[in-house]
């Protein structure tokens, strides 16, 4: 059986859910396929409970998506960036420097929100769409071509028509492979624990990162849970440390967190379940081949510092959206990707080695390591056109 479209998504996460509802409304016909089917519940089993921080560019995407209107009202902002160094002979915090989004405008750095509901209100959107059809449960497997087609082979053994092949399948992402695009990976021998906390002290909006070494401590807010001031947390440890904190029982882990956070926001309450991943940064050698364009994790993966992240991969999504209404007959094309891949990849390069470098200097042992980090926060913080650069840097301003 073959099926013809003029866009084909290989990954429903958050990225391929995304950029099939943004194609759909920009009224291109969209095929996306998943195949692990999306969990919608927080509560239900295989639940993503991590969270996703959307920077204020990004909005714009969602909006023309028409996805901002139903996630706006579950997302908590992010008005303030603090960024603590507790890398001292003592676990006390030596330099707290907050990095304020109102030097830059009235509007917040970005939101935040969980994954699980991303993906509950994203599908929501594509049934509203009638030229979008999600297949959860299938994955691509083949890609075959053309000059001015591609045959894609679906794990049912249908065959997908398409003009444009879009690979947001992840960091082992089967269409690039199929495409022979290589990789260059950096490895940390780190991990992440992902979970969420409540806690006594309102957030007041703040996300803060807590660097001392192993990688930072960061507290991303969340609406009220149950009542209390909310966060998620991600901790970056060095893997064996990641793995002995995931299998303490809940209490030893929450004296372990309420230490680690230098109790900013008073003592934790673990609210989650605990989960694990791996981190490394990716760079794709090319975004872009014959009738495919790399997004998201299939084009570039960095550590979950300064939300960076799913962002990168919605200014992915902005640049072909662009090329493609510039373009509607070209979609697809040898033009199209080429203008895509200089456009997006010596950016994307930029700021996975930029990370790359904020990961390595945060993970610092030797306490004069952590004295030129910490000295080096305290001068970039005080200089106010430096510190407003590093702002716009963050939200991919210029």
């Amino acid at each position: 059986m073959r099926k013809t479209t003029d866009i084909m998504i290989s990954g429903g996460g958050v990225a391929g859910l995304t950029a099939a509802a943004a194609f759909g409304a920009a009224g291109f016909s969209v095929i996306c396929v998943e195949p692990s089917p999306p969990v919608t519940e927080a509560t239900a089993p295989g639940a993503d409970l991590r969270t996703t921080a959307f920077l204020t560019p990004s909005v714009a995407v969602l909006e023309a998506a028409g996805l901002w209107a139903r996630l706006r009202p579950h997302a908590a902002a992010l008005q303030v960036m603090r960024i603590v160094d507790a890398g001292g002979k003592t676990e006390e915090p030596r330099y707290i420097k907050d990095f304020d989004s109102s030097e830059l405008s009235d509007l917040p750095f970005g939101y935040n929100l969980p994954n699980w509901l991303l993906r509950r209100e994203m599908l929501a959107r594509l049934a509203e769409l009638p030229n979008v059809t999600f297949l959860p449960g299938l994955a691509t497997t083949a890609i075959l071509t053309r000059q001015d087609t591609a045959l894609v082979t679906l794990s049912d053994h249908s065959v997908v028509e398409t003009r444009l092949v879009i690979a947001a399948d992840g960091r082992n992402s089967t269409m690039r492979q199929a495409s022979g695009i290589g990789v260059r990976t950096l490895r940390y021998g780190q991990k992440a624990l992902t979970f969420a906390v409540t806690h006594k002290v309102p957030h007041q909006n703040i996300s803060t990162e807590i660097h001392r070494s192993g990688g930072p401590f960061t507290l991303v807010p969340l609406p009220d849970l149950n009542g209390m001031p909310a966060s998620a947390v991600v901790w970056m440890e060095r893997a064996p440390e990641a793995l002995r904190l995931a299998a303490l029982p809940d209490a030893a882990f929450e004296a372990e967190i309420n230490a680690r956070s230098c109790l900013i926001l008073g003592p934790l309450t673990l609210a989650s379940r605990r989960m694990v991943w791996p981190m490394i940064a990716q760079i794709a050698h090319r975004m872009s081949g014959e009738r495919l364009a790399l997004m998201a994790e299939a084009a570039h993966v960095v550590p979950p510092i300064g939300a960076q992240g799913l962002n990168m991969s919605l200014a992915d999504l902005a640049a072909l959206l662009y090329l493609a209404r510039d373009n509607p007959d070209g979609l697809g094309g040898s033009a199209m990707l080429e203008a895509y891949h200089r456009r997006r990849h010596p950016e994307v390069t930029a700021r996975v080695l930029g990370i790359d470098a904020l990961n390595r200097a945060s993970m610092a042992e030797a306490p004069l390591l952590r004295d030129l980090r910490a000295l080096g926060l305290n001068a970039l913080h005080g200089l106010t056109p430096i510190r407003r650069t590093l702002m716009r840097a963050g939200l991919g301003l210029r």
